[in-house]
């Protein structure tokens, strides 16, 4: 592979979307799940730009996969918007790597923005080590801190939870053969409204609101999981366990806040 002129651009890449009927709910506005739909198509179109597509990675049996993730939606996206997905590789530490994400309308207003942890894996799923070629070749800085986390406690005692048991539909999977990493934003969301009825609607619709994500553990094809959200000081909280007891996913809806 010949990498290209060596330029911070190279660490920027957008492109346009139009939100599509069927990412739109009932209220007429784009699901907050298709926000890190968006982050994780426009990532990849990036990649393959760089040289790195699905076939580089496949012959090394490298991937990457998302560890943690935290949304603001600061913005309504209606259905039929226009807007621009920009996404930019702002930090890369041995395993895992960073990506800023932010979604603006024609108008340049700012919708939403993300930050997204990215961890490397081989064929086995175990963490690896990032090749050198993506700190060296494209000089990318540094990440600061740590992987995201999502300290959630058990749910307080007398908390009403909803508490749900289901199975990963295959529509659910992604090319890896594991739930999307969006999929996991559409269930907490379920539960919080199956939970919090109106109220929890308006939540959900609060603008700004922020999402804190934690992917501890894939879930695969057919797996049976379970799931909780319980309201909390300030927002909702939410966890995703598999049969027999480890936790997949980690997360937390706060209404309010900037960055």
């Amino acid at each position: 592979m010949t990498a290209p002129s060596l330029t911070e651009d190279l660490l920027i890449h957008q492109a346009p979307y139009r939100v599509r009927f069927d990412e739109a709910g009932p209220d007429g506005l784009l699901r907050t799940s298709g926000f890190l739909r968006y982050a994780q198509d426009v990532a990849w179109q990036h990649s393959t730009v760089l040289g790195f597509d699905r076939a580089w990675y496949a012959e090394r049996g490298l991937t990457w996969v998302v560890r943690a993730a935290e949304l603001e939606v600061v913005a309504p996206v209606p259905l039929g918007a226009d807007l621009v997905s920009r996404t930019a590789i702002v930090g890369l530490r041995r395993v895992w790597a960073r990506r800023r994400g932010e979604f603006q309308l024609t108008d340049g207003t700012l919708a939403a923005w993300v930050h997204t942890d990215w961890v490397m894996i081989d064929a086995r799923g175990a963490l690896i080590r990032i090749p050198e070629i993506f700190a060296g070749e494209f000089r990318i800085p540094e990440a600061t801190g740590q992987v995201g986390r999502v300290a959630l406690p058990p749910a307080p005692p007398g908390a009403s939870t909803g508490r749900r048991s289901f199975a990963v539909r295959p529509q659910e999977l992604d090319p890896m053969a594991h739930v999307n990493n969006a999929v996991y934003l559409d269930w907490l969301e379920e539960a919080v409204l199956a939970l919090g009825g109106e109220a929890a609607r308006g939540d959900l619709a609060s603008i700004p609101r922020r999402y804190r994500l934690e992917y501890a553990v894939a879930a695969d094809a057919g797996a049976s999981v379970a799931d909780e959200a319980w309201r909390d000081d300030g927002g909702w909280s939410y966890r995703l366990t598999a049969p027999d007891g480890p936790d997949l996913f980690r997360a937390t809806v706060t209404m309010g806040g900037s960055e």
